[in-house]
């Protein structure tokens, strides 16, 4: 500190003698143009994301049981997610439908949306389905049962809920969507899916969304949130999110960079994924960027995925720090 008071010393000594100097050789000479201040910029107030919170409402949602289309738990799901938005304060739309999965089973959907500042034109939305696995076909035992889905599927809804609630305390200045999409889950076991390269028996409820959206809307962009919830878990740039919307992606990760998150958020660009986003991107025509946890070394998406290993022990809130966090920051940092 001493040091730093010596420079400061010495710059306006220096100061000085230029002004001195300065007077002398002009002495008549005056002025009427005022001194350059210093250029102050907006310093843009961001909420703080409570991991905690977002814990809590990911247990809630799996505490539900397995929230898979046309059950109890679903429908019970469904009305918090209701209840949880109306709370705070954000207009709720409800898109009920009816879609057929790949065994030509028939199945009820809820895709729900919560709005902030419904009335503004510019506005950004977050997506994540909230419907689990009805199998757990990529497991060794009990394969015919469904999954918890603590990660795919309730980690990026407990962040978009942390995200409502924090919007309704500070106002951002545009507005603002969550969208709980539903029947994401719902394709071939792999083994099936590579017979048959059927991808569209996936993302049901995005599809049915893209084919019924609300008239005029035009939000920014969208982000997808998927297996957000994880303990070391990274988010590649991915490859579609790129061919779509690389702007945003470039955006949305220099923003996790700048506040201390590259460790989650990683500059390469890796896995081209077949995910709701795919479907808003090349249907709904909005620019949406996928973050999901995948593995560049191993090509996969983590040893639990599809199945029973996805409950609430892998669930780590430093993840859910570093996604929720970034989100408020991508939001709060956008202009009217």
């Amino acid at each position: 500190m001493a040091q730093a008071g010596v420079s400061i010393s010495k710059w306006i000594l220096t100061l000085g003698c230029v002004s001195i100097l300065a007077s002398c050789s002009t002495p008549d000479k005056k002025t009427d143009t005022p001194p350059e201040l210093p250029v102050v910029k907006n310093v843009v107030q961001v909420p703080d994301f409570n991991a905690d919170s977002t814990y809590s409402f990911i247990k809630t949602q799996v505490d539900f049981g397995p929230r898979v289309p046309s059950t109890k738990a679903h429908e019970k799901c469904a009305e918090w997610y209701i209840n949880k938005l109306k709370s705070y304060g954000l207009a709720v739309h409800v898109q009920e439908g009816t879609v057929t999965d790949y065994e030509n089973r028939s199945m009820k959907i809820k895709n729900i949306m919560g709005s902030f500042n419904p009335g503004s034109k510019a506005r950004i939305v977050l997506f994540s389905h909230w419907d689990s696995r009805r199998i757990a076909d990529d497991d060794s035992v009990r394969k015919n049962e469904a999954i918890d889905g603590a990660d795919d599927g309730a980690s990026g809804c407990g962040v978009m809920l942390e995200v409502a609630r924090q919007i309704a305390k500070v106002s951002p200045q545009i507005g603002v969507d969550v969208m709980f999409l539903d029947a994401e889950d719902t394709g071939e076991p792999h083994s099936l899916a590579m017979a048959k390269h059927t991808e569209d028996a996936w993302c049901l409820g995005t599809q049915y969304w893209t084919k019924n959206l609300p008239p005029d809307y035009h939000p920014r962009f969208g982000i997808l949130l998927d297996m957000v919830g994880a303990k070391n878990a990274t988010f590649p740039m991915e490859a579609n999110s790129m061919a779509f919307a690389s702007d945003y992606v470039k955006k949305i990760w220099q923003e996790a960079a700048d506040i201390g998150f590259s460790n989650f958020f990683l500059y390469t660009e890796d896995g081209q994924i077949t995910d709701d986003h795919f479907y808003i991107n090349r249907d709904a025509k909005i620019p949406t960027v996928d973050i999901i946890n995948y593995n560049s070394v191993t090509g996969g998406f983590g040893s639990y995925h599809h199945t029973h290993a996805d409950n609430m022990s892998i669930i780590d809130r430093n993840t859910l720090k570093g996604v929720g966090q970034t989100l408020l920051q991508v939001i709060y940092s956008e202009k009217p």
